[in-house]
């Protein structure tokens, strides 16, 4: 019998030339989180409460050079724990048109260094059929890591 889920973890590695709080800020501050998680699509919906057990909601349209042009995707989210300027833990699932294909827990930390700020973001997921996949959903957060350098002011 083929497995319905696929689980992985993945850990992406990301080096910021400004301190940890600066880092923390453009995930914490819902305008500027917004300017830069969402770049590759058109956002219809955005709602943010970041605090622990609070909830982030977004919805978009993906863009035409994504692998699903046209389709909505949304993101539920409820954060499970926060130390300011140090480390963001959240759960989230993710919908594909009307599929839900995904539930994961990620964990952001953000460690000061010599050069600014080291951030390892750690994804355990689950991923159901018609899903995007281990390899796409780290490509995916790679290039929304690399827009949060745009994002740090």
């Amino acid at each position: 019998m083929k497995p319905s889920v696929t689980h992985a973890t993945f850990t992406i590695e990301r080096t910021y030339p400004a301190a940890p709080e600066r880092v923390f800020a453009a995930f914490a501050d819902p305008v500027k989180k917004r300017r830069w998680f969402r770049e590759s699509s058109a956002p219809e919906d955005f709602e943010m409460d970041f605090r622990a057990g609070g909830m982030e909601r977004s919805r978009s349209i993906l863009g035409p050079d994504t692998p699903f042009p046209g389709v909505a995707v949304t993101n539920h989210t409820t954060y499970q724990d926060i130390v300011p300027g140090r480390r963001i833990v959240f759960a989230y699932t993710m919908t594909l048109g009307e599929q839900r294909i995904s539930a994961s827990l990620a964990t952001v930390e953000l460690l000061a260094s010599a050069r600014g700020t080291d951030l390892l973001f750690t994804e355990q997921a689950a991923f159901f059929e018609g899903a995007d996949g281990p390899q796409m959903r780290k490509d995916g957060w790679t290039q929304l890591l690399e827009q949060l350098a745009h994002g740090i002011e």
